[in-house]
């Protein structure tokens, strides 16, 4: 049952690791927040006040419990003391087939034998992780959305030789953290990725074929679909490397051409065009700037 897990460890402290370690914090559990670099660790400290003072300046959280929530939170750099007391581990890591498959081998080694173990992964099988562990049961997709504090969904998903009880475990600690979980199946991409990733890479094409430009592309999703960001936005804060090795795995999991990446999408990304992290990718992005400005790349293909 949820009630048991007290102690979560979080692998990675990146944008999706320190907000996993954000939301368990404000609900009251200890966390372990591990990163091979304590610099890395530091600034994810960092990050996590400034988001929680947001919250205090909105009404949302109380000046002492953001204190009691920080207090809560531990670092470490060794992955050993991370786990040893952990209930539950989730690892954020970047999304990297071996490097999961070695982190989650590291994990089996190290963790108490009732640790539930999950992974963020947003497209790679549950399965094929599990089975590098000695506890494939317990292992399990805890797919959050980004930004971790904001969006409601938890995607729960079961691998092949995942336990019932597992599933019912992390399917209401989702739910003591404010989130609403759903549960999918290990297929490729799962469902949110199943479904978003070929409508970004339709819209690509779509750019690609010069059917109309990045603003009218995002601009038609936004007002005529009610979408909150076009596609184009989205791949961008998603990261173009990240949309590309998911299409990927969609790809040669699937077997289907329709999932084949756009030919400009790959461009992209083998150009270091990755979108919001690198600067550039459909839009440019300045620091401290909320203006959205199409990247000169596509200046030739705008509608005018």
């Amino acid at each position: 049952m949820s009630q048991n897990i007290k102690t979560v460890t979080v692998i990675g402290s990146g944008t999706m690791g320190n907000g996993i370690c954000h939301v368990f914090a404000q609900n009251g559990f200890d966390v372990h927040m591990m990163d091979i670099n304590q610099g890395a660790l530091d600034k994810a400290l960092a990050t996590i006040g400034k988001n929680m003072e947001r919250q205090v300046a909105k009404g949302s959280l109380t000046a002492e419990a953001m204190q009691l929530a920080v207090s809560r939170i531990s670092t470490f750099t060794d992955m050993a003391q991370a786990v040893k007391n952990a209930d539950l581990v989730v690892e954020a890591a970047t999304e990297n087939v071996d490097l999961k498959l070695n982190i989650f081998r590291q994990l089996d080694e190290h963790c108490p034998a009732h640790c539930i173990l999950a992974t963020n992964t947003s497209s790679i099988s549950i399965t094929r992780i599990g089975a590098v562990t000695k506890r494939p049961d317990k292992v399990i997709g805890m797919h959050f959305m980004n930004p971790v504090p904001v969006m409601k969904l938890v995607e729960v998903i079961n691998g092949y030789a995942t336990d019932a009880a597992v599933t019912k475990t992390v399917y209401e600690l989702s739910g003591t953290l404010g989130k609403v979980p759903c549960v999918a199946n290990d297929y490729p991409g799962f469902v949110a990725n199943r479904i978003l990733m070929p409508m970004i890479n339709e819209a690509i094409i779509t750019l690609q074929e010069g059917v109309a430009g990045v603003s009218e592309i995002d601009t038609i999703m936004k007002l005529g679909m009610a979408h909150p960001m076009g596609p184009l936005q989205l791949a961008d804060f998603i990261g173009l490397d990240t949309c590309l090795s998911i299409l990927n795995v969609l790809y040669t999991g699937i077997g289907n051409p329709k999932y084949a990446p756009a030919t400009l999408l790959v461009n992209m990304v083998q150009a270091g065009r990755l979108g919001a992290k690198s600067g550039e990718g459909f839009y440019k992005y300045t620091a401290g700037s909320k203006d959205l400005v199409v990247s000169s790349s596509f200046a030739t293909m705008q509608w005018n």
